[in-house]
């Protein structure tokens, strides 16, 4: 399925795809999801049995699978889809407002709060809320989200009025929940009550049977954009694509197809090796196996003193990525790799 930095370009299809070297000039497809192969297949059925209803949904996979991407295919297909989806990334707020934003908060209520607002869980009334990165959950909220869910009742902050509000729920996640609750850094009973049917999207190293119609597509957006005509993208290329491990899964394919696009006048594609140089051989002589070990090595010291001194958080202006400088999916990919057990630096609940 496809997920880019702005979900709405990927949803944009068009109608046809240049046809060349594995890219299918028919694309099956789902409100913007893309793919040909089973498990493509089989998350297109699970969305299509859970839009009918109104289950909470847990949505996980690594970055960059198109999480945001299925939630919205999910409300489009819901009866809630004549209202607007509303979305809040949990990741990007700081802790202290985060109750304010999902459930608002009266006026004088804390430091700058001069007039009543409304959360997002009050907005989304009659329609679907999407929390991305639900595991950024503050302990506190994690509460109030759970009495919304189940009953359907809050109180914005500050007050004492019980409101109560029509919401279907999509909660988002990169992390291991489930290992969550055992670390007991989020609520038992809340992951329950969030994962009435989950939807696991697969990385795309996983599914490389759909990188040649998923780089078509991108091919063809990346050709409209720029006003260039594309015949397709050269075998020697395309064999690099599927080889290649894909650490920023749909997202990155789509960064690198552009990436060409740019660098292009037109005609069949030519992918720049050193795009994926994470993955291609290397055809000099790099550095000695002892000097990799080191260099790894104080990489993943380096990790490990970022998250202790972010209390295990990755994201938002206070996470070890912004610490580090480096963007948090590059982070979480070096977590994955160095086998980092990043919720070992979070403060027990």
């Amino acid at each position: 399925m496809a997920a880019t930095g702005d979900d709405r370009d990927a949803a944009e299809m068009p109608r046809r795809v240049p046809q060349s070297h594995g890219c299918s000039r028919e694309q099956p497809a789902l409100d913007g999801i893309i793919g040909q192969g089973r498990r493509f297949a089989e998350i297109v059925e699970r969305i299509n049995r859970v839009s009918v209803t109104d289950a909470t949904v847990l949505i996980t996979g690594e970055t960059g699978t198109g999480k945001e991407l299925v939630a919205r295919a999910i409300h489009r297909r819901s009866r809630r889809s004549s209202n607007a989806m509303v979305c809040a990334n949990l990741a990007a707020l700081p802790h202290d407002l985060v109750a304010s934003e999902l459930f608002g908060h009266e006026a004088g209520a804390f430091t700058g709060a001069v007039q009543r607002r409304i959360g997002r869980f009050e907005a989304a009334h009659g329609s679907t809320l999407f929390l991305d990165e639900v595991a950024e959950l503050p302990p506190g909220t994690q509460v109030a989200l759970l009495r919304a869910l189940q009953e359907g009742q809050f109180e914005r902050v500050g007050g004492t009025q019980t409101r109560t509000a029509d919401v279907r729920v999509i909660g988002a996640t990169n992390r291991n929940l489930e290992e969550a609750v055992r670390d007991r850094l989020f609520r038992r009973d809340l992951y329950y009550r969030l994962a009435v049917f989950p939807i696991r999207l697969p990385p795309l190293r996983d599914r490389r049977e759909d990188i040649p119609v998923l780089a078509g597509h991108f091919l063809a957006t990346s050709g409209d954009r720029l006003g260039r005509a594309f015949e397709g993208i050269d075998a020697e290329s395309m064999n690099h694509l599927i080889e290649y491990s894909w650490p920023g899964n749909i997202r990155e394919l789509q960064n690198v197809i552009e990436h060409s696009a740019i660098l292009s006048d037109g005609g069949l594609l030519h992918v720049p090796p050193v795009l994926l140089s994470n993955a291609l051989p290397s055809s000099g002589s790099g550095p000695s196996p002892s000097l990799n070990r080191a260099l790894e090595s104080n990489e993943r010291r380096l990790i490990e003193k970022a998250l202790k001194e972010c209390n295990g958080r990755v994201f938002g202006p206070g996470g070890a990525a912004a610490r580090l400088g480096i963007p948090s999916s590059t982070l979480e990919s070096k977590i994955r790799r160095h086998g980092i057990n990043k919720h070992l630096y979070r403060p027990l609940v």
